[in-house]
């Protein structure tokens, strides 16, 4: 195996952030419907178009690939929730956030449901074989879409109180993307389509704000949600104050 080179790796990520991140240009406001279509579908829809084309051009993800030596780096797999972990330390640390932690978690679940709806459905439909294993499964990349709904829900919650916090999500998203490409899990096309469908995921949960009346605790006592992590496992801990 080649030996890993860390400025090609740098390429990678060059790449991908920018499209991340300027998916993600913050508005005064995200109810103001004038902007909705710019800010909130075209730039991360931009991103699936991109990849859906890029599926059929083979010789490009191959060549791609090949300027990446092979890795086998594991890390993205417990990378990809990294983002939500965030929120929650931001949550407990006292980080003023848009939401409550329990809205946060509503949102944050509605978001995971339905990128996870999309990215099923387009797996099992353009059966695109991965690149390692020939796997029929491969666009678009499951672990990018996921890390890029937790960027974004991060981004959405943190974004007019802590900068820094709000984009953080969006550096690991993009590692875990360029993993999945030098691991030869995904093509470069899985990738940013992957990014595309998790944020756009988040937006529309985000603007829609689905069951946002939903209080089940507001009149029995407080939720208490909060991270936990050991040796063996890892989650996220409830509790209720009556």
């Amino acid at each position: 195996m080649a030996p890993f080179n860390f400025y090609r790796l740098i390429l990678l990520l060059c790449l991908l952030v920018p499209n991340s991140l300027f998916a993600q240009t913050p508005t005064d406001s995200i109810s103001d419907k004038k902007h909705f279509l710019t800010k909130e579908i075209i730039l991360p829809a931009s991103l699936m178009v991109a990849g859906s084309a890029l599926v059929a051009v083979s010789d490009f993800n191959q060549d791609v690939s090949g300027l990446f030596p092979e890795t086998h780096i594991k890390v993205d797999d417990l990378l990809q929730y990294a983002p939500v972990l965030g929120m929650y330390i931001a949550d407990m640390a006292g980080v003023k956030a848009k939401n409550s932690a329990w809205n946060q978690t509503k949102y944050l679940a509605f978001s995971q449901l339905t990128c996870a709806v999309l990215v099923q459905t387009l797996k099992y439909t353009v059966r695109e074989q991965r690149p390692n294993d020939g796997a029929y499964n491969s666009f678009p990349s499951g672990h990018t879409s996921v890390a890029f709904v937790g960027a974004t829900v991060l981004f959405h919650e943190f974004k007019e109180t802590n900068k820094p916090i709000a984009y953080s999500g969006f550096v690991v998203a993009t590692a875990v993307g360029a993993l999945r490409v030098t691991n030869r899990k995904h093509w470069v096309s899985d990738v940013l389509a992957g990014a595309g469908i998790g944020i756009l995921s988040a937006n529309l949960v985000y603007y829609f704000e689905p069951l946002k009346n939903w209080q089940p605790f507001s009149k029995s006592g407080k939720i208490a949600l909060s991270p936990y992590y050991n040796a063996d496992s890892a989650g996220l801990s409830f509790a209720l104050k009556l």
